[in-house]
């Protein structure tokens, strides 16, 4: 099973049979895989912190369609458990409040509409602290374009949470991308802090990076090289892979 959470089932076949001089067919590593019910893990400590983002899964096309990309999402919890779903959100959902969650709880992420619909259904309102990533902000801060040095002023602003002092720097200028980043900021308003305090005072984290690396490996097993899944497989592809990443499958 360990095998097949990492690798391709026919690879999976290879090594088992070079390992034990048992064969074992790739149908029957695949047939393995898709009987399991693999549960995702309780955190043995309360939770402070979550991070959520997507990620993408190539699926099976029709007989001379073609695949096409779909996107599944995927949750981080104290940057230790993973989760990812595919076309449930409500499991997601349900997933993070079963858990013990803090008062505040940490919500991070980056500025998909995606992401933010599913963490308001996360605890109480009132327990929310929701955090926008600082990453993503400057991503999107540097798309303006122009002037290096208004850029770099505006980075230094934003990173101490003065988001007015900001936009005030692109008053006079035109154009769709400066139009689209004001548009961003109000948009987010509420989820830009003081980056700078965060982190000096270590209050928590200030980037979703722990759950884009769980979507980077996760990819490791769903994306390899011509990689393509029925649309019914893909859970559990992603389960037995996140059972793996949690440290639930037995050696």
């Amino acid at each position: 099973m360990r095998l097949s959470a990492n690798e391709s089932y026919q690879n999976a076949e290879t090594e088992i049979e070079a390992l034990t001089g048992v064969k074992v067919g790739h149908s029957t590593q695949q047939k393995l895989v898709m009987e399991q019910d693999f549960q995702l893990p309780q955190a043995l400590q309360a939770i402070s912190e979550v991070s959520v983002d997507g990620g993408k899964v190539r699926l099976r096309g029709k007989p001379h369609v073609g695949c096409h990309w779909r996107d599944y999402k995927t949750v981080r919890l104290q940057g230790i458990y993973y989760g990812a779903f595919f076309d449930s959100n409500q499991s997601l959902i349900d997933y993070v409040n079963s858990q013990r969650l803090v008062d505040p709880l940490v919500c991070l992420g980056d500025g998909h509409d995606g992401v933010w619909n599913l963490v308001k259904e996360f605890a109480l309102a009132s327990q929310r602290w929701e955090i926008l990533d600082w990453f993503h902000l400057v991503e999107n801060l540097y798309k303006v374009g122009g002037s290096l040095k208004r850029l770099k002023a505006a980075e230094t602003l934003l990173w101490q949470g003065q988001v007015e002092s900001a936009q005030a720097l692109f008053t006079n200028c035109r154009g769709k991308q400066v139009k689209n980043f004001c548009a961003y900021l109000e948009k987010h308003r509420s989820g830009i802090v003081n980056y700078s305090y965060y982190q000096a005072e270590q209050v928590c984290s200030i980037g979703s990076g722990a759950v884009e690396s769980a979507i980077k490996q996760i990819g490791t097993r769903i994306k390899i090289s011509g990689a393509q899944w029925n649309v019914e497989s893909v859970n559990q592809i992603l389960s037995v892979r996140c059972a793996y990443l949690n440290g639930l499958l037995a050696i």
